[in-house]
């Protein structure tokens, strides 16, 4: 993307979050670490003690307050914000407040550390204080074009390596849960990713704990592996795209309990791809397959929602949720991931990514849905 089209798209992203501000009667926005900065402007702020924060006026002007040792690392964009950069003895917290003006409600981001909010608040006393999320979510959460193939690519590259998991070109039997972690972390930056965010591996009785910490267990032969995976790719925009995938391995041939509660899993997964259309509440997802896995007797294993947004973090709205009545829009994408955990003996998760669109579910994740037998 040329120099011209980021300027343009940024202050895109900054015109829709003022008339935001304006429907929901906020005078400033308040964006520090986290991912609404690089969404709104470009850069990524290092999560310091010195305040890095995007101040964005409803009727004015944005100004990227930032230390002066972390300027060399914003790339300009005059057209969309100005940068105040602040030397040692000055204070950021006054320089923010005084950009800020005298607002009477303010929308700061959800990931801002608290000390600063404190601190904000103690200067201004009389301003109100609202999360940025209920300006800045419902804008990121429909992803446009260039968004929705940025997340494609970022899928293929996982995709590629659940591949060779499931193809047995990774090896398992005899390594610990870490050590195949850290070789799928390696894989995710060979494929292209920048950081790795996350890679789950959850041997037998572990893969119970949807969120098992991959350690010094060895896996051994018999037994079936859960691998979550997936890391951000950053662009030439500064801003970042998630990958997130769920397979599961047996090795060798599964006992039948197991290969069974896989099934079920494998019809409750494509269930709920094949209802998440337009206009669909987010709610009615979670309800499809999560039926499928209650009538088969499971319901109480399936412990956590459907699935959660995914963009420029691998956590995002829209959440596929009980209780969720957002309808689906098109340019919605997030995770589908039933899953079945029965303590003390194994768990299965199967997840991709889904786009919503005009034209039905768009799965960025191919690779085989099945439960793939490697040999030891």
């Amino acid at each position: 993307m040329d120099p011209s089209s980021l300027t343009s798209m940024f202050a895109s992203r900054l015109a829709r979050a003022r008339t935001m501000m304006e429907s929901h009667g906020v005078d400033v926005m308040l964006l520090s670490v986290g991912a609404d900065l690089p969404y709104f402007c470009g850069y990524e702020a290092m999560p310091l003690e010195r305040l890095t924060m995007l101040v964005v006026q409803r009727d004015g002007d944005a100004t990227l307050v930032v230390p002066g040792l972390e300027a060399p690392r914003v790339v300009e964009r005059p057209d969309v914000f100005s940068m105040r950069p602040w030397a040692e003895t000055e204070d950021p917290i006054a320089i923010v407040a005084g950009l800020a003006g005298p607002a009477s409600t303010a929308a700061i981001g959800d990931h801002t550390w608290a000390g600063f909010l404190v601190d904000l608040h103690a200067v201004m006393p009389s301003t109100e204080f609202r999360r940025a999320s209920t300006i800045t979510s419902p804008i990121r959460s429909v992803k446009e074009p260039d968004e929705i193939s940025r997340l494609r690519v970022a899928s293929a590259a996982v995709d590629r390596i659940a591949s060779r998991l499931q193809a047995g070109e990774i090896p398992l039997v005899g390594r610990t849960e870490a050590d195949v972690s850290a070789e799928l972390g390696r894989q995710i930056i060979e494929e292209g990713h920048d950081r790795v965010n996350f890679a789950i591996v959850a041997a037998g009785e572990n893969a119970a704990s949807p969120h098992h910490e991959p350690g010094a267990r060895v896996i051994r032969d018999g037994e079936s592996v859960l691998c979550d995976f997936g890391g951000t790719m950053i662009g030439p925009d500064g801003v970042g795209y998630c990958s997130d995938i769920t397979r599961c391995v047996s090795i060798g041939e599964p006992p039948t309990e197991f290969a069974e509660l896989y099934d079920v899993l494998v019809e409750a997964q494509r269930a709920s791809v094949e209802a998440a259309t337009v206009g669909t509440p987010c709610q009615e997802v979670d309800r499809v397959g999560r039926s499928l896995i209650t009538d088969a007797g499971l319901g109480d294993f399936f412990v956590h929602r459907t699935g959660h947004g995914i963009g420029v973090e691998a956590h995002e709205d829209p959440y596929i949720v009980e209780g969720n009545e957002t309808p689906l829009v098109a340019g919605h994408a997030f995770s589908v991931e039933p899953g079945i955990y029965i303590p003390g003996r194994w768990g299965a998760r199967l997840e991709d990514i889904v786009v919503a669109s005009a034209d039905g579910p768009d799965p960025l994740n191919l690779v085989d849905h099945s439960l793939a037998v490697v040999e030891s």
